[in-house]
């Protein structure tokens, strides 16, 4: 079993910046075969979509409309990934999810219970 708690989320005004933690915990041997990680975010009256993913060996992918703005990355001896948010915009508001998974092409085994990010213009 492995716990995933997101955390740095909150109020912002446009432009602003924020980073999102999303620490890993549990299972000792679960976490270190997780390969891919992601961030997936969910505004009101929306399907939750993904941002961002990094794999294990450092590969990121971005959603065009974060391109640029988002970045990815992960701290392994703190079984933590970030994601850091500059120039934020009010379309970047939702609840943002952090996801994992030990294999690729799968649906994603544990899910966080997500941060809210607000923008406000």
């Amino acid at each position: 079993q492995v716990l995933l708690a997101e955390s740095g989320g909150g109020p912002v005004q446009a432009g602003g910046s924020l980073r999102l933690s999303c620490a890993a915990s549990g299972n000792v041997f679960e976490i270190e075969s997780i390969v891919i990680m992601a961030w997936y975010r969910q505004a009101p009256g929306k399907q939750r979509e993904q941002v961002s993913t990094i794999t294990s060996a450092g590969t990121t992918n971005y959603q065009d409309s974060v391109k640029g703005r988002f970045t990815i990355s992960r701290d392994n001896d703190k079984n933590t990934m970030y994601l850091q948010m500059n120039s934020l915009k009010p379309e970047d508001s939702a609840v943002y999810y952090c996801a994992s998974s030990s294999k690729l092409g799968t649906p994603w085994e544990y899910w966080g219970e997500g941060t809210q990010v607000t923008v406000s213009s």
